[in-house]
């Protein structure tokens, strides 16, 4: 009799072999962080954490998202449930595909020899903890993409203010801003301090799309940002972008007019929160009376600083745009003296005068 043939095979095993491979979202929140990234993402709506890790959305591939915030494996290192072992897979090769996130800004360990400025799980082999930085050096070079989260790990954020101690800067400074994963993806960068929860979750769906073969490679201006979310200022999508061009201006909290002498950087900032909302389209920073800091910009906080003082610049846009804003202000209200009224047709009298009349 002769040998069976690969098509009398189990077609059970088949079909396990031909299934798509599951995509692991590897999340490093050991960096120079707050963690208020990963609280900021469980906000998400649009779409959801739980629609994603779930797949609840059609063409997704497999997901397993391995994140310090809500995982629950806490058993020994080495041991079968521990969180930790799923990046030690990664680095052995037995976990791919993989996207490494990473939250926080990286520091510099070569300026701390006695100790380390921040680590993530603990080498087996030397009982120590292993550095963020290792992590990025073992894992990038594997990852299918490498998304750095919230302002710290995209630029360094607060931490990489001049003067700090541990040199911290963002993910593309330690990679180098020209690098790119083994799929040919640069970094992925998703400022915001904490980032926007629906940028992140809606960054996260294009490079699992993306890992899919669905969509097309992520694009990304020169700040290493998803363009279709950072391509207009906070200005060009404020609700108060209409008191500038009329010269009006706040000069207190609570009033409803421009921000900006009392500090907002709107007009240069590259941030979609005013259109966006910050959950289910409601909220955000100007949305709701407050100023813009520029938290999305790689220059965040050095060259913004001291917040709350009017930007420089502002006083010579402001001053022009007072001069244009009262000229246009008269005219308006000369043209809407004119149309806030019914036409003469309808002309208010004891008679009823409307309706058509014959012209012969």
């Amino acid at each position: 009799m002769d040998a069976p043939t690969a098509t009398t095979a189990d077609p059970t095993a088949q079909d396990e072999a031909q299934e798509d491979p599951t995509v692991h979202i590897l999340w490093i929140n050991a960096g120079l962080s707050c963690d208020g990234d990963s609280v900021s993402l469980t906000a998400a709506t649009q779409p959801s954490i739980e629609e994603l890790a779930l797949g609840a959305l059609p063409g997704l591939p497999k997901v397993a998202v391995h994140w310090p915030l809500i995982d629950f494996e806490c058993g020994p290192v080495e041991g079968a449930d521990t969180f930790i072992e799923w990046f030690f897979k990664a680095d052995r090769g037995e976990l791919e595909p993989f996207v490494l996130v990473v939250e926080g800004s990286v520091p510099n360990e070569r300026v701390k020899p006695e100790g380390y400025w921040c680590g993530f799980g603990d080498d087996p082999e030397t009982g120590q903890p292993i550095t963020t930085s290792e992590w990025l050096d073992r894992l990038a070079p594997k990852a299918l993409a490498v998304v750095a989260i919230g302002t710290c790990a995209t630029y360094g954020g607060i931490h990489a203010m001049a003067g700090n101690p541990t040199g911290a800067m963002g993910v593309p400074d330690y990679l180098g801003w020209e690098w790119k994963s083994q799929a040919g993806i640069p970094i992925v960068c998703i400022p915001g301090c904490p980032v926007h929860p629906d940028n992140a979750s809606e960054t996260l769906l294009y490079l699992l799309y993306q890992a899919a073969g669905a969509a097309p490679m992520i694009p990304l201006d020169e700040e290493l940002r998803p363009t279709w979310l950072f391509g207009a200022t906070v200005h060009e999508g404020c609700d108060r972008a209409g008191y500038y061009e009329q010269g009006q201006f706040a000069t207190e909290y609570g009033s409803p007019e421009c921000l900006v002498k009392i500090g907002c950087w709107g007009p240069v900032v590259k941030c979609n929160v005013p259109k966006r909302g910050w959950i289910n389209g409601v909220g955000g920073c100007p949305n709701v009376g407050g100023i813009c800091i520029a938290c999305t910009m790689p220059g965040f906080p050095d060259k913004f600083m001291p917040f709350m003082d009017e930007p420089p610049g502002g006083h010579v846009s402001a001053t022009a745009s007072g001069i244009y804003g009262s000229v246009i202000r008269r005219l308006r209200n000369i043209t809407a003296k004119t149309v806030d009224k019914e036409p003469k047709w309808r002309g208010r009298s004891e008679e009823l005068t409307t309706g058509y009349k014959a012209p012969w």
